[in-house]
């Protein structure tokens, strides 16, 4: 397969990965606990429970956005947004000459709600019909344009095939199919990467193979949420899939897989040169337990040190990253969150530190982001291990995930977080220990050719004379 091709398969998957699980989170209050991260999810809702159109809760939303956000928003921005939002839709599909009140915000927030339930409703009135639009349809451009106010990157909102890929990837993205990565070419084409141990590599699919057929559809062009689909199903069912090579379109393969039980892993461990080299791809829910085994494992084979690979790591939940960095530090204070009012929660370690794990160096690099930075900023703060790479990203604020009731959600930043020693993460970064620089290619992490790796070999080999 030509490194190009692994270059794009490694840059997608940290898209699909870090894209998503760059949002560190905790729990959002409406009335109770919408969503705690590291814990059950109580599936509560904004709106009626029997309305599945947003502009059924619109408002409730607002009301959500305006209570909870990190920073006081003014509530003329978020009308004004909602109002972009609807008319350049509108312009896009066809309709120059579409006109919306231009209302005003009074910062009442049950006032200012029902405003923008009333422009959503005059964009419904005027326009629905014209443009064949649904209800649902606008009422998602229109909460778009609420969310998208405030200029937060991470405050957004995820209708519901967007949320259903941040909730697998976040669960350890447990479902019925082969277990593959699909990722679409611009051409249409639709190429795979198989994962390690589950059914397509078990099969012998390769990674770089472009699909051609799924039970004999063609797929060429179809979007990938349908060949997804199409490619998973219930559990012990078969799939035929027909693919060719990425550079050889006349040498064909032919797969019947038998669909089971995926659960996506996080954690890419092995030893090597007496290391137990660790690489962790987010921080979900499965990524605690999946890192305490592989370091036990390498204590098993008494490793002489260990590296924990956090480069191109979006972050992922806050509890697993507490979590894991308890491993490494026995006590104390791992990462403080500040609220808007100033109120602080300090998370503690846990006191499940496992005895004997150093010397550790800890590879970041700029796209070591929110959780990942709160592992290696309570690791460097402590002292127990070394932060070798690049700067990380500097992403030091938590979001709170709560659903909505079509099946969406909405994600909003609610407060920023610190290290133990008070450091402000945002728009900052964790500066290394041991600078190393580095492209920042994908498809050169864990080969001969890694920099950064070899550093940490020789800083290791150093450290445990």
């Amino acid at each position: 397969m030509p490194s190009f091709v692994r270059t794009l398969i490694a840059a997608l998957a940290l898209a699909i990965v870090g894209g998503a699980a760059v949002f560190a989170a905790r729990g959002l209050h409406l009335g109770q606990p919408v969503l705690t991260l590291g814990g059950p999810i109580a599936r509560v809702t904004l709106g009626s429970r029997n309305a599945i159109a947003t502009d059924a809760f619109i408002g409730p939303a607002y009301r959500q956005l305006q209570a909870q956000f990190y920073e006081p928003l003014n509530a003329q921005t978020v009308l004004d947004g909602e109002r972009r939002s609807l008319l350049e839709f509108l312009h896009a599909h066809h309709v120059p000459d579409a006109t919306l009140p231009s209302l005003r915000a009074d910062d009442d927030a049950t006032h200012d709600a029902q405003l923008l339930h009333d422009l959503l409703s005059d964009a419904e009135r005027d326009y629905g019909a014209r443009l064949g639009a649904s209800a649902a349809q606008l009422g998602d451009v229109a909460l778009n344009g609420v969310m998208d106010a405030p200029k937060d990157p991470y405050t957004v909102y995820l209708p519901p095939h967007d949320f259903t890929a941040f909730s697998e990837q976040l669960s350890g993205g447990d479902f019925f199919g082969i277990g593959v990565y699909i990722f679409g070419l611009r051409d249409g084409e639709v190429i795979v990467q198989p994962i390690d141990g589950l059914p397509a590599a078990r099969a012998g699919m390769k990674p770089g193979e472009v699909v051609d057929s799924v039970d004999g559809l063609k797929i060429r062009g179809l979007p990938l949420d349908q060949v997804q689909t199409m490619i998973r199903g219930p559990q012990y069912s078969t799939v035929r899939l027909t693919t060719h090579e990425y550079d050889h379109a006349n040498v064909l393969h032919t797969y019947t897989i038998v669909r089971d039980k995926v659960q996506v892993p996080t954690v890419h461990a092995k030893m090597e040169d007496g290391f137990d080299y660790i690489r962790l791809s987010d921080f979900g829910e499965t990524s605690a337990d999946e890192i305490k085994r592989a370091l036990l494992d390498g204590k098993a084979k008494h490793a002489r040190g260990y590296i924990l690979d956090l480069r191109d790591n979006g972050g992922g939940f806050v509890e697993s990253a507490v979590k894991i960095s308890s491993y490494f530090i026995a006590q104390g204070p791992i990462v403080s969150t500040i609220a808007r009012d100033g109120s602080k929660t300090v998370s503690e370690a846990e006191g499940t530190a496992i005895p004997g794990l150093s010397p550790l160096v800890v590879l970041v690099n700029k796209y070591t982001a929110s959780a990942s930075e709160i592992t290696a900023g309570a690791i460097e703060d402590y002292h127990v291990g070394t932060i070798l790479g690049t700067k990380s990203f500097g992403k030091g604020v938590v979001q709170s995930v709560y659903y909505l009731p079509n099946g969406g959600a909405l994600k909003i930043t609610t407060a920023r977080y610190v290290t133990p020693l008070g450091r402000n993460i945002q728009h900052k970064g964790i500066t290394p220990d041991v600078f190393v620089d580095q492209s920042v290619d994908p498809a050169l992490i864990d080969t001969p050719h890694d920099k950064q790796l070899i550093a940490a070999k020789a800083r290791l080999k150093q450290l445990a004379r």
